[in-house]
């Protein structure tokens, strides 16, 4: 079971950008899935995250401008990030709680980490 992490990149403050994060493997099911972000010198923060039944909730620098949402026929989850400043600067992560098979014979519900995306919003 991995998560793959795209959709980063350098954008001008006040623009946009889609992160995009599938889980893949043999995935059984998806519970929550969220952003997490690290800016330098600080401390992984979480962002967003969204519940299989989609439930969301925001760290409160972000609402209103960022959106979590997810296809669980993809085991794919999103976040559209709008309104961006310089201080959304990071390296972003995706997580997700799955129940899976990680390796052969093994079962079990597992927290995964996807392998971060650049974010840099500058001018």
């Amino acid at each position: 079971v991995q998560l793959q992490a795209c959709g980063g990149g350098l954008v001008q403050p006040g623009g946009y950008l889609r992160l995009s994060c599938a889980a893949s493997g043999t995935i059984f099911t998806v519970n929550v899935m969220g952003w997490y972000r690290q800016a330098p010198g600080k401390q992984r923060e979480l962002v967003a995250a969204i519940t299989s039944g989609g439930s969301t909730n925001y760290t409160d620098s972000v609402k209103g401008r960022f959106t979590i949402s997810r296809d669980n026929a993809k085991n794919t989850v999103y976040l559209q990030m709008n309104s961006l400043k310089p201080e959304d600067t990071a390296v972003y992560y995706c997580n997700g709680d799955i129940f899976g098979a990680p390796a052969p014979g093994v079962i079990g519900l597992q927290d995964y980490w996807g392998q971060g995306t650049q974010v840099t919003v500058s001018s």
